[in-house]
């Protein structure tokens, strides 16, 4: 397992949503050192950690483990799918933002 790929992702996904290191250190019950560990790729999430990451994040754990397995995706295997994860950390945000507003005009 790839630590330093593993803590790219979470680093990506936690500022995709948003939050700081303190804010998920705080939802994860973890200090800020051990966050800041995970991202950098010195130190691997314990199991529990990695459970809550999944969730905290809204991440697949494939999408995580990718370069451990190799059936990972992060959106799933369809054509919107592959073509969201074609798309730049940036885009993606801004994709979520257009779907945000669509749906609170459109349900």
């Amino acid at each position: 397992m790839d630590k330093l790929t593993m803590g790219d992702r979470i680093r990506e996904a936690r500022k995709h949503k948003g939050f700081t290191q303190e804010q998920v250190a705080e939802l994860l019950d973890i200090s800020v050192e051990s966050v800041s560990h995970i991202e950098r790729g010195t130190r691997l999430p314990s199991m529990q950690v990695f459970v809550k990451l999944i969730e905290v994040l809204n991440v697949s754990a494939d999408y995580l483990l990718r370069d451990s397995i190799s059936t990972g995706r992060l959106f799933g295997d369809n054509a919107l799918g592959s073509k969201i994860e074609q798309l730049s950390p940036k885009e993606r945000i801004a994709l979520e933002a257009l779907v945000d507003t669509y749906l609170q005009h459109h349900i």
